[in-house]
């Protein structure tokens, strides 16, 4: 069974994506801020990490550049969650080793 760790601070968007996936037989783990997410992400070592930029204690920023210098997570596969459309922000994050973003809009 993959697993995917969520790390994002807006708990309805976090249990709403954590139930999808996990109907879908993922095993799902999940933070509210990049500290846990980070303890989480060395621990566990998922498959795929679902990453938020904007985190309360550590940004996604910092945690995105931890688990690229960390050689045990160095190559976990990180698709940021961002409704910063357009913005440097995301570029950012691309090039600090993200590997893809995908746009969340809350109505």
């Amino acid at each position: 069974m993959k697993k995917i760790l969520f790390i994002e601070d807006e708990s309805a968007l976090q249990r709403a994506a954590t139930q999808i996936l996990s109907e879908e037989g993922y095993q799902m783990s999940s933070a509210l801020d990049g500290e846990i997410g980070l303890r989480l992400a060395k621990e566990e070592k998922p498959d795929l990490i679902l990453l938020d930029l904007i985190l309360p204690k550590k940004d996604g920023f910092e945690v995105l550049q931890e688990l690229k210098r960390d050689e045990a997570t160095k190559n976990i596969p990180v698709v940021i969650l961002t409704n910063l459309e357009g913005s440097t922000d995301v570029e950012k994050a691309l090039q600090l080793g993200a590997t893809t973003k995908v746009s969340i809009r809350i109505y």
